[in-house]
């Protein structure tokens, strides 16, 4: 029993120091697909977020964007509301495109069945759905919508921003922080809560 217990520590051990040995480029799943909607995910700080996902759009890659926006209040104005004025401003063209998508909480996976509600608002319904997200979130994100709503065919699009990350990830502070976040997040998903309904 003793070896079986130093064999699986090893093992633990080698997988801990390849994982951190990497640059990073191992979070990151950018192929963006033709797709019938674009969800452009909610994030502290998701203005490249939406440039990217108005570029794909203006690009052709989908006939419509949704862009989540956390419900909640700071100093008296909604974050949805503002991303709706936003959207009213930048938007040009395509505004009749673009769609806001209240959402609540801080989780992608909470996120998931809300996003659902507005795909449902589109006509025909969606088959193919595109997230874009900041590069490092897409690996775990696509592994949440998949798991959460099969019935949609998805793909990802990264958002690069460089203040907060990139590869590798040990060239600065910010990156690294966003990178040890960010795998904890990934292993925490793939170990217990893709396993919850």
């Amino acid at each position: 029993m003793k070896r079986f217990f130093t064999i699986v520590v090893a093992i633990f051990v080698l997988c801990f120091v390849v994982w951190f040995a990497l640059p990073g480029s191992q979070l990151i799943v950018n192929k963006p697909e033709t797709s019938d909607a674009i969800v452009v995910l909610a994030g502290n700080e998701a203005d490249s977020r939406y440039w990217h996902g108005m570029e794909l759009l203006r690009a052709g890659y989908a006939r419509h964007l949704f862009l989540d926006a956390v419900t909640s209040v700071t100093y008296g104005h909604s974050t949805d509301d503002l991303a709706r004025a936003f959207v009213a401003r930048t938007a040009g063209a395509n505004a009749s495109q673009v769609s806001v998508c209240p959402v609540e909480g801080d989780s992608t996976k909470d996120e998931a069945p809300q996003v659902d509600r507005c795909l449902h608002t589109l006509q025909p319904p969606p088959l193919a759905v595109m997230l874009v997200t900041d590069d490092y979130h897409t690996r775990r994100a696509l592994s949440i919508f998949r798991n959460r709503l099969p019935q949609y065919h998805w793909t990802a699009a990264a958002a690069k921003n460089p203040l907060i990350f990139g590869v590798p990830w040990w060239k600065h502070r910010e990156w690294a922080k966003t990178y040890l976040t960010e795998s904890e997040k990934l292993l925490w998903w793939e170990m217990f809560d893709r396993w919850r309904n």
